[in-house]
């Protein structure tokens, strides 16, 4: 399993030469990771990974809904209330069924991970399980492969983790208490507290209440204790929030209205329909503090989330069953950009999984309106025909400065550097694309090549 040095450039030699160059020049510039979803205990307490089956299985969903998708039960990897499988079995189940990624971005990130990382130099399967289980166990026990070893092997230069509204970001304070020079900072997730149909939510708004001294009971209370936990997360070193709403549905109401709809969802009693409307009121909201307090604000819309009801109600939520579904931006936005679409304080960034919208919809929004950006391509679309779809979806409308470069958004850490690999990779194929057919001058390649592997992500996310 050697990496094919000229792996996802193009097979035109002449185009390929060119793409070869531009990757060499960004290849080893370090990670920008704005957003994601790595354990905010790894940086903290920097333990040792149990076993192989922990770090590359178990919390991987994009692994999980592929093994699951051909039988293999939820129990047999490890997953379920009491459920205590053996990880070498996990890892022997995983190797026998490592054909099953062959095409997918995850073969990529996994092969990368196995070669680069862990110095391996045959693909896994079945025959070789035991011996790469035991080879990377070995590894694991070395402080060289802990968390905050592997953040400067890397060559992180920041990391952000998404981090519920209600948490004390403990394990942040341990990063800044231990000496650390590592960058580690909290994004304030808030949908817990501003989604009706989230479980616990009249729990989770009184907590919220607590933690910032706030009266729920009111409207203005409820946005005071949002600003308060904002400051907080703010001292804590965060530059974004991020909201995970099904639709980027938003209103702008009278207050009148928006109390007394508050406290019909407040007390259990709101419809399906009061509920999208609230959601759609506190994007909204969300954007006003942002415009105030300079916090970056990011909307990831078009999943349909848990899509499963039993293996919701069996196994929870980020368990491979979160499924695309189609979105609309132009209108459902409005109400917000008419608010404050225009505010110099404002950065939105979209995110979608519904491609089509790419040309008809976002590359022309943020063509326009200075306070948005496109976000990468995410999640099912993090691959290297989806970064391809989207330069060529998004680039002639919105060109590259209107989007926001490039984030891996994992809680695999060991696919962070893989991910950002491959996006390197198809977008220096993409610029010597350009090159060749005379639609850019090499010198404008080069110049770009740096700004899509970090330096958007960089200025996008205030960093």
């Amino acid at each position: 399993m050697l990496l094919h040095p000229d792996r996802l450039l193009p097979a035109d030699p002449d185009t390929r030469a060119l793409a070869r160059r531009l990757f060499a020049d960004v290849a080893h510039l370090p990670i920008v990771s704005p957003h994601g979803h790595t354990d905010p205990r790894w940086w903290g307490e920097n333990p040792a990974f149990a076993n192989p089956a922990e770090l590359f299985v178990t919390p991987d969903h994009y692994v999980v809904r592929m093994l699951v998708s051909q039988g293999v039960s939820y129990e047999a990897l490890g997953i379920g209330a009491g459920c205590e499988a053996d990880p070498r079995a996990i890892w022997r189940c995983f190797a026998e069924h490592y054909h099953l990624f062959r095409g997918t971005p995850s073969r990529l990130w996994i092969d990368h991970a196995l070669s680069e990382v862990f110095g391996l130099d045959a693909r896994l399967s079945p025959a070789n399980a035991d011996d790469h289980y035991h080879a990377i166990s070995e590894r694991l026990a070395d402080p060289a492969y802990r968390p905050r070893a592997l953040f400067e092997r890397f060559g992180i230069e920041v990391i952000a983790t998404t981090d519920t509204a209600l948490d004390d970001l403990a394990w942040h304070k341990a990063v800044r208490a231990s000496g650390w020079n590592g960058r580690v900072v909290p994004t304030y997730r808030p949908d817990s507290v501003v989604d009706p149909d989230f479980e616990g939510f009249r729990g989770n708004v009184e907590r919220l209440g607590e933690l910032a001294g706030c009266d729920i009971g009111t409207w203005q209370g409820y946005l005071e204790a949002h600003g308060r936990r904002r400051d907080f997360f703010r001292s804590m070193g965060a530059t974004a929030t991020d909201h995970g709403h099904p639709t980027p549905l938003t209103a702008d109401l009278p207050e009148a209205e928006i109390s007394a709809l508050y406290q019909r969802v407040l007390g259990g009693r709101a419809n399906a329909g009061e509920a999208e409307l609230f959601r759609a009121q506190m994007l909204t909201e969300m954007a006003r503090l942002s415009a105030q307090d300079g916090l970056v604000m990011q909307l990831h819309a078009g999943s349909f989330r848990n899509h499963s009801a039993h293996v919701f109600g069996t196994y929870g939520r980020d368990r491979g069953f979160d499924i695309p579904q189609p979105v609309s931006f132009t209108a459902a936005l409005k109400p917000l950009l008419d608010a404050v679409g225009m505010d110099p304080g404002l950065r939105l960034i979209l995110f979608t999984l519904d491609e089509s919208v790419y040309t008809r919809e976002l590359a022309p929004l943020a063509g326009a309106y200075p306070s948005l950006l496109l976000g990468p391509p995410w999640w099912f679309h993090d691959s290297f025909e989806g970064i391809r779809r989207y330069r060529d979806s998004v680039t002639e409308t919105a060109g590259f400065m209107n989007t926001a470069g490039f984030n891996d958004d994992t809680r695999a850490l060991c696919s962070i550097p893989a991910r950002h690999d491959v996006s390197r990779r198809v977008d220096s194929a993409f610029l010597a694309g350009l090159v060749m057919t005379h639609r850019l001058d090499e010198d404008e390649a080069f110049e770009i090549a740096p700004l899509l592997a970090g330096g958007l992500a960089r200025s996008a996310y205030r960093l």
